[in-house]
């Protein structure tokens, strides 16, 4: 027979880990709507807002590689820094603020509801005396009389009140201001609706799509019709913030989102067709208003309607806003011609673009060239002081080369002299185009139509940058007496031809035996020496040219007679540039010019132009000679749900913040019982905040509540 061993009956495991569960499930909802953990959830929230504010958000991603390079874009991009507010972990951590927030007013809102709502009557007349504002007097009425007294002057200053009957004696329960604690309700509501509706209308239901429903950014280019379906967003999005550009005559359906890797496309209920975009303008030039003057036509229905988009003046249709953001060029047709940058050719050629559109350049020595016409100005408004920094952007203290170069640009007017330029008003049409290599290797450049006038000088500027995120250096070239660009261009290529280089040193050395009243063959040698020694450095190799060659070649000379060399030097250049220039107009049949101040100071910015244009970066220089502009306007297209919602989380929050600055609650308690003959009355008055105001307002109510009731005897 087996034996069976009696012991204790074992635990119930189940209950204890039933009961592990319910506390730990406590704990989290207390943490999760304690006042800590909200405000570490707001510190957070200020943290990303003020990194959103100092890092420009939503921009193409190679600006931030340039900006940061790639180790630290790489760590930012996972962080999600370029686009904070639609960042997954931002939108976490509002989530959590909004779960906290509500299980805070879900906990605190029906006690606080409650005890507006009590009286708490059930107090008795020992308490009251342990109150720090009491008061107490004898009165020979009474006690129905005091109690009516009293209750007639509370009706007057505003309170409500209860009366409970107790044994012998009457206690009033009054209460001022309990609608105070609505400012709490109303305040942490609107939290949770302020965050909602901000939910509402971030990216969280466009990221929802992509993560559930196959949605994909695109990445390519191409007709917007042709666009797979996995990348656009249907009708039913319930919100969307996104752009439409639209040129004059043409018309959009849909709206482009960005996104960080490409753009997702939505599709809208009706066509937006622009029949007109107007513009005005200041004085000054700056503009002044614009608007679009446009069709809309619903898809559903097939109806059309005309409507003026103005800025801060929106078309709503359907539940979709429609705003006027800024306007763009929509395909301007530009009429330029090509001049060589390069070698001794003058001749030029005549070229037709359009803004979005490319064009095929061939200059002939083997490199060929795509031409992107990027961008058309009818108009400029530019602070040259900020935009015109010279095309070479020398440093004069990095070596003596430079220094020497500075000092020769100072005299022959070269455009490294105009450092303070002035501000400008328009300053005309501009054409800003990118020059792309064979190797996909892109220069942008920015070329004004008409002379502009800098420091008493008429220049034709010719912008030039390596990158997007730089400012454009200009290239300024002195205007001729036609306000062309053509004698600088003559002149150019002239000292880019020998043959021409030696008629000049030639008859320069003639001139100067002539000026000098007669010399020797000998003089004459050394004249043309000197000439041809200027002439040809200044033409320069592959590797330098202009006044850095002229100076590299004043290295040689000892630093004690630097400066006289070079004075005679820029005499001699001048005297040669000045026979070029005339040999190259004698040679196309044009006439000669006197050499006057107006042609000698036009000489001098020719020089440093065309000493700086080796800086240019490009085979050819594109001057723009006509243009037929076409606008288009470019429109924010958006759905947001949650507007509404935000605008009653608002409306919230001011009656809230209201409610709890200017509406203090005072509780008021009056326990009036006989006493002998008369009646004997005991206040105490409560107020959450001791102010000032409050023991002004109980020393009257005092005063007032004993003389109304016919005090008798000194106050206990």
């Amino acid at each position: 027979m087996e034996n069976k061993i009696e012991g204790d009956q074992p635990a119930d495991t189940g209950g204890i880990q039933l009961e592990t569960r319910r506390a730990w499930l406590a704990d989290g909802v207390e943490l999760l709507s304690s006042m800590r953990f909200a405000i570490s959830l707001l510190t957070l929230i200020a943290i990303a807002s003020v990194i959103g504010t100092v890092l420009k958000q939503n921009e193409p991603m190679p600006s931030y590689v340039n900006q940061f390079g790639p180790f630290w874009f790489e760590i930012f991009n996972k962080l999600g820094l370029y686009a904070v507010y639609s960042a997954w972990w931002f939108l976490l951590i509002m989530t959590f603020l909004v779960i906290s927030t509500s299980l805070c007013v879900i906990r605190n809102a029906p006690k606080m509801i409650k005890d507006m709502r009590s009286w708490r009557d059930n107090v008795r007349e020992q308490s009251l005396r342990n109150f720090h504002h009491r008061s107490e007097w004898r009165s020979a009425n009474a006690r129905a009389k005091v109690t009516e007294q009293i209750l007639a002057h509370l009706v007057r200053v505003g309170y409500r009140f209860k009366l409970v009957e107790k044994p012998g004696a009457t206690l009033i329960a009054a209460k001022q201001g309990a609608a105070n604690k609505w400012g709490y309700i109303f305040a942490h509501s609107a939290i949770v609706i302020i965050c909602i509706g901000g939910l509402l209308d971030s990216e969280l239901p466009i990221r929802f799509q992509q993560w559930f429903m196959g949605k994909v950014p695109y990445e390519g280019a191409g007709l917007i019709s042709r666009i797979p379906a996995q990348h656009r967003l249907s009708l039913a999005n319930p919100t969307f913030r996104g752009n439409t550009m639209i040129p004059e005559g043409a018309s959009s359906s849909t709206a482009i989102l960005p996104q960080a890797n490409g753009v997702l496309i939505q599709d809208l209920p009706f066509t937006i067709k622009l029949k007109k975009f107007t513009i005005d303008f200041y004085s000054t030039g700056m503009p002044k208003l614009f608007a679009s003057d446009v069709e809309v036509t619903d898809h559903e229905t097939g109806k059309a309607f005309s409507s003026v988009i103005k800025v801060n003046e929106p078309l709503i249709y359907k539940g979709v806003a429609i705003y006027q953001s800024s306007f763009e060029d929509g395909g301007s047709r530009l009429q330029v011609k090509a001049y060589p940058m390069q070698g001794p050719d003058i001749s030029t050629l005549a070229m037709n673009g359009e803004v979005g559109g490319s064009t095929a350049l061939k200059p002939g020595n083997g490199n060929d060239f795509t031409i992107e016409w990027s961008g058309f100005r009818p108009f400029n408004v530019e602070n040259m002081a900020r935009n015109g920094s010279d095309v070479r952007a020398v440093n004069p203290d990095q070596s003596l080369n430079e220094k020497l170069t500075e000092d020769l640009g100072k005299h022959l007017g070269s455009a490294a002299k105009n450092a303070n330029n002035k501000d400008f008003k328009n300053v005309g049409p501009s054409l800003q185009y990118k020059l792309r290599d064979k190797t996909g290797q892109a220069r942008e450049f920015h070329n004004y139509m008409q002379p502009v006038l800098i420091d008493g000088d008429y220049m034709i500027l010719a912008g030039t940058r390596d990158s997007p995120n730089d400012a454009f250096r200009y290239l300024r070239i002195p205007a001729d007496d036609e306000d062309s660009i053509k004698d600088w261009m003559r002149l150019r290529a002239a000292v880019q031809n020998p043959e021409l280089r030696a008629m000049a040193v030639s008859r320069f050395a003639e001139h100067a035996v002539q000026r000098n009243q007669g010399g020797s063959t000998q003089k004459q040698g050394l004249w043309e020496t000197s000439a041809r020694i200027s002439l040809d450095a200044f033409a320069g190799d592959e590797k330098i040219s202009g006044l850095p060659a002229i100076s590299q070649k004043l290295e040689k000379v000892p630093a004690a007679e630097q400066a006289k060399v070079a004075e005679g030097l820029i005499k001699v250049l001048n005297g040669s540039m000045w026979e070029l220039w005339m040999i190259a107009r004698e040679k196309e049949g044009l006439p000669l010019y006197e050499l006057d101040e107006k042609h000698a100071r036009f000489l001098q910015l020719a020089i440093g132009a065309i000493s700086d244009s080796a800086f240019y970066g490009a085979p050819v220089y594109l001057q723009l000679t006509g243009f037929e502009e076409v606008k288009a306007t470019v429109l924010q297209v958006t759905r947001s749900p949650g507007k509404n919602v935000v605008y009653l989380g608002c409306l919230l929050l001011v009656l809230g913040v209201f409610s709890m600055f200017y509406i203090r609650e005072r509780r008021l308690w009056i326990w009036i019982r006989d006493d002998g003959t008369g009646a004997h009355a005991l206040m105490a008055l409560s107020s959450q905040r001791k102010t000032l105001d409050f023991e002004k307002e109980f020393e009257q109510l005092k005063m007032h509540l004993r003389q109304l009731t016919g005090q008798a005897g000194q106050e206990k």
